[in-house]
C-alpha cells in the first residue's frame, strides 16, 4: 500500500524521493523502512546538497590518519601521540530548548571523539544569537551556555575558549557549535565498522526513550510559525552517565574485545547500526526486543529516538560477555542486540517477529545526491558599490568605546567563568588570554593551539573571499601563539539550500576553505552541515565556522595576546591597509551589516606574517602578538593593553604613514594579514631583521607602559579604567545578565 503525500511529509521525504526508494528496493517499505529512510537520507545525515561540493577539499597530508567520513578525524603530533577532533552543530534544538539543546549539542561531539579512541582534554564553543534586545536572546544565551557549562564541567571536561557573536540574523535561529579535541595514542585508533560475520553488536549506555525521535528530520527543515511545538523532538542529556560511558569504552579500548564503534547520535541507533555495517560491506541482524528501554516503545519509536549517552559496539563474538561485565563494572545498561551478517542487508525483528528487511546499500549510498541550482544574489551589486569610507564618522573615542562594548567584541568572562578550563591541569592559555588557546600534551612540552572563528558578516559581503579570511585569521591566530596547523574541522551554518542564492554561498564558502587550505597547507579532516537555518523564510547569515588545531614545540615560549612589561616596543606587521565594507565600524556607526568590499587577500604577506609570528614566537622575540580582526587596528590595540584584567598596561604610540588611508580606515578598518606585536628593545633589531628577510613591512608605533591609552597627537587619549568599564562590563550590560 502506498503511503500518503501527508505521511511523507511527516518524513521530510519527496515524492521523487519516496518514487527512488520504491524503485531501489523493488515493492513498498512500511512505515519502519520509511522511517528508516526518513533519517538516513535527512539533509542532516547524508548531507544530499552539499556532499558533491566536498570533492574540493584537500583532505591528505602526511600527519592525517584519520580524515573525513568517520566519527572524527584524527591527525599525527609525533612521538606515537595523535589528536582527533571535531566540530559539530546542534541549532534548532538549542533554540528550541536552549539548555538541553547545547547540552546534548557538546554530549554529541564528545562521543564522536572519544569513539575514536581518545581522551577528550578540550572544548570550545562557538555561538550565534539575535540582537540583545530581541526578547528571546538574553533566555538563549543564558540557556545555551548553563547547559553546555553544566555538560562539560560534570564530565570532566576542560572548555578552554571560543567565540560568540550577535546579530538581527540569528533572531529566528541561534547556532551552537561545539567543538572537542582528545588525545589517543596514533596505533590505538578505532572505527565504526561492523565486521566479522558473526560478532556481536552490543548496545551500551543510557535506557533508550522517545525522545530525541525525529531529531534528525527536524534538523533538516526551516522553522515556521509553530516551530516551538516540535519541542518534543528535543533530547535530554546526563552528563554523568556520559561520563561513565566514556570510562568504560576507554576501558574497551585497551582490550582486544572490540571491532568497530559508533555513536548513537542523529538517527540514534539507524545510523549507528546501518553506517557501521555501510563501511564494512556487511549486514546485520537487531533483535529490538533486547534494547534496554525505559518505556513501552514501538520498533519505530526504538529505531528512530535519539536519547542520549549511547553507543553501538561491535565485539567479537566469543568475547561479549566480557565486553557486557566491563559495562557493568561502570554501572552501564549494555545488551547484545544483534550480529553482523553477510548478507549486505539490515533485518530488524522484534520477540522473534521480522519488521524490516532492507539492503543497506539504497540507504546509504543510494542515499539523494542533490545538484542544486545557484545564483548569485543581486544584492551584491548595490553593496559592492557602496562607497562606506565617504560615510560620516564619529569621534574617536566614542566609536572605539562602543566598540568596545558591542557583545560581539565586548569581553565574555561572563561566559567562559562558567567553564572550569582547569580541569585536568592542562590548560596552558585559556579564553581572553591569546589569539588561540593552548593545551599542554602529557608528557611532554608540546602543546596543541586550538583556534574557532568566523566573521559572518564578512562571509555575507562576500562568501568566497570571506570565507578564505576566516580560514587565514585561524592559522593566524595559531601562529600568534607560536603553532603550525595540523588539519581543519568546519561547521556549515547556512539557510535553506533550495534557495539558490543561498545554496550559491553555501558552494562559494566551500570553494573558500578549499583554496584557503591548499595554500596554507591544511587538510579538512573532519566537519558538519547544517541546512535550514530560516525562519519564515529569513536565513541566517552564511555562517561557516572554522575550527583548526595546531602543534605548538614548546608551551614555555607561547605568546599571549596582552602587553606585557613596560618599555616593551610596539610595532604593527604587515600591510597598513583597512576596508570599511562589512566592518564593526559600519555596523555600529551606521546599523549596516553589509555594504562596501572587503580587504582582498594577499596570500604572499598572509605566509609570510604567519611566518614571522610562529618564528618570533618559538625564538623568543616576540612578548606578545595579537591578530588585528574585528574592530580594526585600534580596537586589537585596546584589547592588548586589557588582556590581563588584574595588571591592564597601556601604551604611548604613533601611527604608521597612512598611505591614502582616512584615519576612519586606519583605525577602524578590517583587513587580513595584520597583526600588533610587541617585543623587549633589545630585540627589536631582530624582530625588524626575521621581518626583513620575509618581505613583511614593519612599524614601530611606540611603547607599552603607563595607566593610559595615549595614540598620535590629539587623535586619542583615554584611561585604561574607562576602556575596561566599556569592554570588561559590555556584554553583560547589553543582555542584561
Amino acid at each position: 500500500m502506498s503511503h500518503s503525500p501527508q505521511v511523507l511529509a511527516e518524513h521530510g521525504l519527496t515524492q521523487e524521493e519516496y518514487a527512488s526508494i520504491r524503485q531501489q528496493i523493488g515493492r513498498e517499505p512500511n512505515l519502519l523502512e520509511l522511517g528508516l529512510f526518513s533519517v538516513l537520507w535527512s539533509e542532516h545525515c547524508c548531507y544530499k546538497s552539499s556532499r558533491k561540493l566536498f570533492k574540493r577539499f584537500p583532505t591528505q597530508a602526511p600527519q592525517v590518519l584519520v580524515g573525513p567520513g568517520e566519527n572524527a578525524g584524527v591527525v599525527s603530533i609525533g612521538d606515537g601521540d595523535a589528536v582527533a577532533f571535531k566540530l559539530e552543530s546542534h541549532n534548532h534544538p538549542s533554540y528550541l530548548e536552549p539548555f538541553q539543546g547545547s547540552a546534548t549539542g557538546i554530549g554529541g561531539v564528545v562521543r564522536d571523539v572519544f569513539t575514536m579512541g581518545a581522551t577528550p582534554i578540550a572544548g570550545m564553543s562557538s555561538l550565534r544569537f539575535g540582537l540583545p534586545e530581541h526578547p528571546r536572546t538574553a533566555f538563549l544565551v543564558k540557556g545555551s551556555v548553563s547547559g553546555m557549562s553544566f555538560y562539560a564541567n560534570a564530565m570532566g571536561l576542560a572548555c578552554v575558549g571560543g567565540e560568540l557573536g550577535l546579530d538581527a540574523s540569528y533572531n529566528g535561529n541561534c547556532l551552537v557549535n561545539a567543538f572537542v579535541l582528545g588525545l589517543l595514542r596514533a596505533d590505538k585508533i578505532f572505527k565504526g565498522t561492523a565486521s566479522g560475520i558473526g560478532n556481536a553488536i552490543v548496545y551500551v549506555g543510557a535506557k533508550t526513550g522517545a525522545d530525541g525521535i525525529h531529531g534528525a528530520t527536524m534538523a533538516s527543515a526551516e522553522f515556521g510559525e509553530k516551530g516551538a511545538e516540535t519541542i518534543p523532538t528535543v533530547q535530554a542529556g546526563d552528563p554523568f552517565v556520559e561520563k561513565m560511558l566514556m570510562e568504560a569504552c576507554l576501558e574497551l579500548f585497551q582490550t582486544e574485545l572490540v571491532v568497530g564503534i559508533q555513536d548513537m547520535g542523529a538517527a540514534g541507533l539507524t545510523s549507528s547500526s546501518i553506517e557501521m555495517a555501510s563501511r564494512a560491506g556487511s549486514g546485520i541482524e537487531l533483535e529490538l526486543s533486547k534494547v534496554p528501554t525505559r518505556q513501552p516503545l514501538t520498533p519505530y519509536e526504538i529505531m528512530l529516538s535519539e536519547s542520549q549517552e549511547r553507543m553501538l559496539l561491535v565485539a567479537h563474538k566469543e568475547k561479549a560477555d566480557e565486553v557486557l561485565a566491563i559495562c557493568s563494572k561502570w554501572g552501564l545498561e549494555a545488551a547484545v542486540i544483534g550480529q553482523v551478517t553477510d548478507t549486505g542487508r539490515v533485518v530488524i525483528y522484534e520477540a522473534g517477529t521480522q519488521v524490516a528487511d532492507l539492503p543497506i546499500g539504497p540507504l546509504t549510498t543510494g542515499a539523494p545526491l542533490l545538484d542544486r541550482p545557484t545564483q548569485r544574489p543581486k544584492r551584491l551589486d548595490e553593496e559592492w558599490a557602496e562607497e562606506v569610507e565617504t560615510l560620516p564618522a564619529q569621534p574617536v573615542e566614542a566609536t572605539l568605546l562602543g566598540l568596545l562594548a558591542t557583545p560581539s567584541i565586548a569581553d565574555k568572562a561572563w561566559v567562559y567563568n562558567q567553564f572550569d578550563a582547569g580541569i585536568g591541569l592542562g590548560t596552558v592559555l585559556g579564553a581572553g588570554k591569546a589569539d588561540a588557546s593552548l593545551v599542554r600534551v602529557r608528557r611532554s612540552q608540546k602543546g596543541l593551539a586550538i583556534s574557532i572563528d568566523c566573521n559572518a558578516r564578512h562571509v555575507y559581503a562576500d562568501p568566497f573571499e570571506g570565507t578564505q579570511q576566516a580560514v587565514a585569521e585561524c592559522t593566524r591566530n595559531l601562529a600568534c601563539v607560536g603553532a603550525a596547523p595540523l588539519g581543519l574541522t568546519d561547521g556549515l551554518n547556512f539557510g535553506n539550500p533550495e534557495n539558490p542564492e543561498i545554496m550559491w554561498e553555501v558552494s562559494e564558502a566551500i570553494s573558500g576553505i578549499a583554496e584557503a587550505c591548499k595554500v596554507l597547507e591544511v587538510p579538512v579532516i573532519s566537519g558538519n552541515v547544517s541546512l535550514y537555518n530560516e525562519t519564515d523564510g529569513k536565513a541566517i547569515f552564511p555562517t561557516p565556522i572554522i575550527g583548526i588545531v595546531g602543534l605548538v614545540p614548546d608551551i614555555d615560549k607561547a605568546a599571549g595576546m596582552g602587553f606585557r612589561q613596560a618599555g616593551d616596543v610596539v610595532l604593527w606587521l604587515g600591510p597598513v591597509q583597512g576596508a570599511l565594507g562589512a566592518s564593526a565600524w559600519l555596523q555600529w556607526t551606521h546599523g549596516k551589516s553589509a555594504g562596501g568590499k572587503l580587504a582582498p587577500m594577499d596570500w604572499k604577506l598572509e605566509k609570510a606574517l604567519q611566518q614571522v609570528l610562529r618564528q618570533g614566537v618559538r625564538e623568543g622575540l616576540l612578548a606578545s602578538a595579537h591578530d588585528m580582526a574585528e574592530g580594526g587596528f585600534l580596537v586589537t590595540l585596546a584589547e592588548c593593553c586589557l588582556a590581563d584584567k588584574a595588571c591592564p598596561m597601556g601604551a604611548r604610540l604613533l601611527l604608521p604613514p597612512q598611505g591614502g588611508l582616512s584615519l576612519t580606515q586606519l583605525l577602524f578598518g578590517e583587513a587580513p594579514s595584520r597583526a600588533l606585536v610587541s617585543c623587549r628593545p633589545e630585540k627589536l633589531a631582530a624582530v625588524e631583521a626575521l621581518c626583513q628577510s620575509q618581505g613583511l613591512p614593519c612599524w614601530r608605533l611606540g611603547e607599552a607602559g603607563g595607566d593610559k591609552l595615549h595614540l598620535g597627537e590629539g587623535i586619542l587619549e583615554v584611561s585604561l579604567a574607562t576602556l575596561s568599564e566599556a569592554f570588561h562590563g559590555g556584554f553583560a550590560k547589553a543582555l542584561g545578565l
